[in-house]
This record gives C-alpha cells, sequence and structure tokens, in this order.
C-alpha cells in the first residue's frame, strides 16, 4: 500500500523528491502521513478535495482487501 501512495503522489507534483510517506499502525488501523512540498500540496488535494478523497478511496479499497482500516494524513 506504501508503494502504491508513493506512486500516485510522485506522479501528481512537480517535485517528486519532495514526496515522502510515513505509515503509522495502531490498533487495526493503518495510518498514512504523506508529506509533500507546499507548493504541491493543491496538486494532491485537487480541486474541492476530489484528488485527494479519490486517493483515499483507492487506499481504502486496497486496505479492505487486506482486511484493515487506512487512513490518509496530507501534509504540506
Amino acid at each position: 500500500m506504501k508503494e502504491f501512495i508513493e506512486y500516485i503522489a510522485k506522479h501528481l507534483v512537480d517535485n517528486p523528491d519532495g514526496v515522502s510517506l510515513e505509515m503509522e499502525e495502531k490498533e487495526d488501523k493503518l495510518i498514512f502521513k504523506l508529506k509533500v512540498s507546499e507548493k504541491d500540496v493543491g496538486k494532491i488535494i485537487g480541486r474541492d478535495g476530489k484528488t485527494a478523497s479519490a486517493i483515499r478511496t483507492l487506499l481504502r479499497a486496497v486496505a479492505a482487501k487486506e482486511g484493515k482500516r487506512a487512513v490518509l494524513d496530507i501534509i504540506g
């Protein structure tokens, strides 16, 4: 899952080297913290949050296949 999110994020931003992803596991939930440069936050979030919502939907679908719950936090 981690590689999946990094792949998507790096292809959306202008500065792929500024993308980093941390994963934290709490109880039955995986928390992903996606860090991008301040200039690229808007590209990850998208208009009205649609891009971020789509990424979160895909992440939840992949996590559900593994029987887990996943949350994505975007940090700029």
